[in-house]
């Protein structure tokens, strides 16, 4: 069962909403991102901007798949709110001059696009029990590790005061994330359990797979070489660990069990049986032209630096 009143959120989260319009963007302070941070940076908060939209486009797709009415107006609340963190990451971008004169959107990696063409196709087909246990871990390692080392490293006031913001929807979004991971494991058989564990042998799932774990080795590897130490990395996953294994509900969610033991592989770098093929791939995948890309979907172009969004 769920361990949060979900009524009772659901209030604190309309009670929440923010606009970018409640945002100086003008504001001084700008110029406190130094020439050595800018191209590194250019490219962390496009990537960071992407990740926010894959949040979105999963949370569209369990609001189809909630169980109750409750449940469902919940993620459709998420959904724009992380469609609202993409645009302010993105109007940071254009505060920061690192978005060309018309360039409507940075452009994804080839890794975050064969993630973003998965969901177009995949997501609505997903089980809500599948989506609700990556959610969380997708969650965790930007609260945990992308934003807070942002934080850490920018000295910039209006980022902070974004940042504030979207942690605030963030932790929100932890909360019913983990409740719903113990509510989907609620009072589980061991038959039961085997069923859930089915979609792992859906040809669909595994091609998301296929196009989720290089982009976990790509992000894990951008944001070391940035100077995320490696400490950090295993306390964030610990975090997903800690907070998901609480309950014997969230234990016995077998989706549970596969992310916290894959999120141990992606951590260690020891794991050459792990890591050797996967960023095999990664290296594959970087060399596919850009021609046979697949187009990003429409969907995308809802997102806007401008504070009228």
């Amino acid at each position: 069962m769920a361990s949060i009143d979900l009524e009772k959120m659901l209030v604190k989260i309309k009670e929440s909403q923010w606009a970018l319009a409640d945002i100086d963007w003008d504001a001084p302070g700008a110029e406190r991102i130094t020439p050595e941070q800018w191209p590194k940076l250019k490219a962390f908060m496009a990537d960071l901007m992407w990740i926010e939209h894959v949040g979105a486009r999963g949370f569209a797709a369990m609001a189809k798949k909630a169980p109750d009415d409750t449940l469902r107006e919940i993620y459709t609340y998420f959904h724009a709110e992380e469609q609202r963190h993409a645009n302010a990451e993105m109007a940071l971008m254009k505060r920061w001059g690192m978005l060309e004169d018309g360039e409507a959107l940075p452009e994804p990696n080839i890794n975050l696009r064969l993630v973003i063409e998965w969901l177009d196709r995949y997501a609505d087909k997903m089980p809500l029990y599948v989506l609700g246990a990556v959610i969380p871990m997708l969650e965790i390692a930007l609260d945990g590790a992308l934003c807070k080392f942002l934080l850490d490293t920018v000295d910039d006031p209006v980022c902070h005061e974004a940042f504030e913001k979207i942690n605030g929807d963030e932790s929100r979004h932890l909360g019913v994330g983990f409740s719903v991971m113990e509510m989907t494991g609620y009072n589980k058989s061991f038959i039961k359990v085997m069923q859930m564990v089915l979609p792992l042998v859906d040809p669909r799932l595994l091609l998301g797979i296929a196009a989720y774990m290089p982009l976990l080795n790509k992000m894990r590897d951008n944001i070391v070489e940035m100077g995320l130490s490696e400490q950090k990395l295993y306390e964030v996953m610990n975090k997903f660990e800690r907070i998901g294994g609480r309950t014997a509900d969230g234990r016995r969610n077998p989706w549970f069990q596969i992310i916290k033991h894959h999120a141990r592989l992606v951590v260690d770098r020891g794991n050459k049986i792990y890591h050797v093929p996967v960023d095999a791939a990664v290296k594959i995948t970087g060399l596919i032209p850009a021609r046979l890309l697949p187009a990003v979907p429409s969907w995308v172009h809802e997102l806007t630096w401008k504070p009228t969004a």
